[in-house]
């Protein structure tokens, strides 16, 4: 996790908070006291990517790295209360989360590949695995 603007505008310091997914830069510590926080350091389970991660990687959803641990927990978010998300409803869910490098094409595939990968279905092989 790490301060971005300081504003709430772009969403690089996107926390889970007792559920709910928080740009951190917006609470002050004395609001979190006693609150379950999940952050970008915790999404992992060991030397295990959480799905979301494996899908950054796998879909290439990140150049400069910068938005990527709130891109992560928007997508964490979003997927523990929607397994199923549309790809609108994807691009709504990260729309509070600014990234400069992507064009957010990458980054809503490595959500697609995520949710497929937690609902337990192989994802979809990537557009250039098809074309080899």
């Amino acid at each position: 996790t790490h301060i971005g603007c300081e504003t709430s505008y772009c969403g690089a310091c996107t926390v889970i908070l007792d559920g709910v997914t928080t740009k951190s830069c917006t609470v002050l510590a004395v609001q979190a006291s006693g609150s379950e926080i999940r952050t970008i350091e915790g999404v992992a389970d060991g030397e295990t990517l959480h799905a979301v991660q494996e899908g950054f990687w796998e879909r290439h959803g990140l150049q400069c790295g910068f938005c990527t641990p709130g891109m992560i927990m928007s997508a964490v978010g979003l997927l523990e209360s929607n397994p199923s998300p549309t790809e609108d409803e994807i691009r709504h869910g990260i729309e509070g989360n600014l990234c400069r490098c992507t064009g957010y094409h990458n980054i809503v595939k490595a959500i697609e590949y995520a949710a497929a990968k937690m609902r337990g279905e192989v994802p979809e092989p990537a557009e250039w695995e098809v074309m080899a």
